[in-house]
């Protein structure tokens, strides 16, 4: 998955959580965990590029 589709795939996960009222716990930490890999990954290729850049 390249950056600009994990980010859209972060970023939907994100509004979901916002708009959710009746998840359980359980589906909103699911959620929630699938959203913080996605931006971590974000961020690794973001450091990759700077790094790249830098060279």
């Amino acid at each position: 998955m390249n950056y600009d589709e994990t980010i859209q795939k972060a970023e939907s996960i994100v509004k979901d959580l916002e708009q959710a009222e009746a998840l359980s716990m359980e589906d909103y930490k699911a959620k929630a965990t699938e959203a913080k890999q996605l931006l971590d990954l974000c961020e690794k290729q973001l450091t990759t590029m700077e790094k790249d850049l830098l060279v």
